[in-house]
């Protein structure tokens, strides 16, 4: 069997799993709250700081910190969206 013929029996075969697909898109709405709306993002994870500050409540970041979210929020959407346009063609 020649190279061409394994390549052509390669590109058309059955995609792979959809569970990257499922991820990346999981991974595209928390981009997407993390640039909308990252208090949510904060609230969510407040707990987990139980045990090892004081007062997690106190410990909210400013609106310098919450625009350096959104500012990594951003990229990582492009990301996300850059790995399943890769995943999905």
């Amino acid at each position: 069997m020649n190279r061409c013929a394994v390549v052509l029996a390669d590109s058309g075969g059955d995609s792979g799993s959809p569970v990257p697909v499922v991820v990346l898109c999981l991974f595209l709405v928390v981009g997407l709250v993390q640039v909308v709306r990252p208090q949510w993002l904060w609230r969510a994870n407040r707990n987990l700081q139980r045990g090892w500050v004081r007062d997690p409540d106190a410990t909210e970041p400013t609106r310098r910190g919450y625009a350096m979210q959104r500012v990594s929020g951003v990229l990582f959407l492009g990301l996300a969206a850059w790995m399943l346009v890769q995943q999905v063609s």
